[in-house]
């Protein structure tokens, strides 16, 4: 993975990527200190088996390593953003596998979903976490020795796993969770492709399709949750 240094050297990004790598392990703090990192101080009764603590460790540290390598690039130590690219390909894997595992128990196993929701449904909205993050994270490593694409695409995987967080607010309507959650993860990829492309007076046709997809695939879940096709393969593949 060897990377020509100088393609790092984009003064005029380090503050934006800044506020993303400060603001991103503060928003998931923020949305799972409730249910996860300070569940103990309130009355909660939320299911932490080893499974959800194996992955609540590893996206713990996926979330730091985002801010590291940021800071890395900040820093201009690119030799060691680069070597930490190959150790970030080793996480993201495990991030999907143990992802995975914790959903196939959390709605396949145990059947948990918000009240009113089939679980075998719900399902679909971490399995398309893991297939968009996959996307987003493979495509971040295709064009890693294009700076802008590279930095954007590590962006939106980023922001892919901000409903997961906003989810668990407290003070939002169980009815409208989805609505709340997606649609505030939208509005922060909208705007962050907005602010860049203001910034360089024009639009990175990555970053577009990147948030395109980001965009659209949660109405197509939330479609396709819903269709025989999806709910006779879950059905199929549950215990």
């Amino acid at each position: 993975m060897a990377v020509n240094e100088s393609i790092f050297r984009r003064p005029s990004d380090r503050g934006f990527f800044l506020a993303a790598a400060v603001l991103f392990p503060l928003l998931v703090f923020l949305g799972y200190l409730r249910t996860y990192y300070l569940s103990s101080f309130f009355d909660i009764n939320a299911v932490a088996n080893n499974l959800v603590h194996a992955h609540g460790i590893i996206m713990s540290i996926w979330v730091v390593y985002f801010a590291v390598q940021v800071a890395m690039i900040r820093s201009k130590n690119f030799k060691l953003h680069v070597t930490l690219g190959f150790a970030g390909i080793a996480l993201a894997a495990l991030v999907v596998i143990v992802g995975m595992a914790t959903a196939y128990d959390a709605q396949l196993v145990r059947a948990s979903a918000p009240p009113g929701i089939n679980p075998h449904g719900f399902f679909i909205l971490p399995v398309g976490d893991m297939a968009l993050f996959i996307v987003l994270f493979s495509a971040a490593i295709y064009y890693r020795k294009r700076p802008a694409e590279h930095k954007s695409l590590m962006l939106m995987t980023a922001i892919n796993f901000l409903p997961a967080a906003f989810f668990r607010a407290p003070f939002i309507p169980p009815q409208f969770l989805n609505i709340w959650s997606f649609g505030l993860a939208d509005v922060i990829a909208v705007a962050c492709l907005a602010a860049y492309s203001v910034k360089h007076r024009k639009i990175n046709k990555v970053f577009l399709a990147a948030v395109v997809l980001f965009v659209l695939s949660a109405p197509i879940r939330f479609w396709f949750a819903e269709t025989s096709i999806w709910l006779n393969f879950v059905g199929w593949i549950a215990p």
